[in-house]
């Protein structure tokens, strides 16, 4: 069984995450071990679509991507959309890929990873409608339960969670 027992993961969302797609990963890193801290916009709390209050640690403004081992990525269009015009966000999400670490996608939360400039020459799946962007940023995009490359685990839709989690975990511990 994997483990991520002192490792710390940043969970970069704002209102309107899918509230599945935050929470069943944190719970999943959560469970092996990890510390996860969730960094918003705003400080405060956040709230996904379906009505999940989250407290925030950090802002993005705040957070330095040296102190994280990994990232997730939840969805919720409405998330996605508005944290990747963030420029702290953005700027975090490029650090942490530029330094090899482990980032976990699903849904519309790859989005983000357009504007960071980091798609190029990696496979990757996501909600369908985000094919075409993924693709324009240089991306291979594969409609698979869950893919990794290049430390990128990505996966469609809450119907993939448990897939999505357990190879998070996994990529995590390396």
């Amino acid at each position: 069984m994997s483990t991520l027992t002192d490792k710390t993961i940043a969970i970069l969302a704002t209102d309107g995450f899918e509230d599945s797609e935050l929470t069943s990963p944190r719970e999943a890193a959560e469970s092996a071990g990890a510390a996860a801290v969730v960094i918003s916009t705003k400080p405060g709390s956040i709230e996904g679509k379906k009505g999940t209050t989250v407290d925030v640690d950090l802002t993005s403004a705040e957070a330095s991507a040296a102190d994280y081992d990994a990232l997730i990525l939840p969805g919720g269009t409405s998330n996605a959309d508005h944290i990747r015009t963030d420029e702290n966000a953005v700027k975090f999400v490029k650090e942490l890929v530029g330094a090899g670490k482990p980032v976990a996608v699903i849904c519309h939360g790859g989005w983000i990873l357009t504007d960071a400039d980091v798609l190029k020459g990696v496979t990757i799946t996501s909600y369908p409608s985000l094919k075409t962007d993924l693709a324009n940023a240089g991306a291979t995009w594969v409609d698979e339960e869950v893919v990794v490359d290049k430390r990128i685990v990505s996966s469609r839709t809450p119907d993939d969670l448990e897939a999505f989690n357990a190879k998070l975990v996994e990529e995590f511990s390396k």
